[in-house]
């Protein structure tokens, strides 16, 4: 009887962390989520974007946002291909 209490415990102090960390990354995501917002309402401007051929007018927040979009995705090729390297046997 001892024994099985005891499994009990520590299957349920094995269990107790990952809601913890669950509950961490909510929080940190509603914080980020938060200061993301923030951000997004205090840079409502309109500015100048010049291009290559010409130029356009746009919230400075959808430049940001998709400047971050734009590294986040040759962030992800550039890991892609550096796993690929990494695992590939070498000839």
């Amino acid at each position: 009887m001892n024994r099985d209490s005891d499994l009990a415990n520590g299957q349920q102090g094995e269990q107790s962390p990952a809601p913890r960390r669950e509950r961490a990354r909510l929080v940190a995501g509603l914080i980020l989520g938060g200061l993301g917002l923030a951000f997004a309402l205090v840079n409502l401007r309109s500015v100048k974007v010049d291009w290559i051929v010409g130029s356009a007018h746009s919230p400075l927040i959808l430049v940001v946002a998709v400047s971050v979009l734009i590294g986040v995705g040759i962030d992800r090729v550039a890991v892609s291909r550096a796993r690929k390297r990494s695992k590939s046997p070498d000839a």
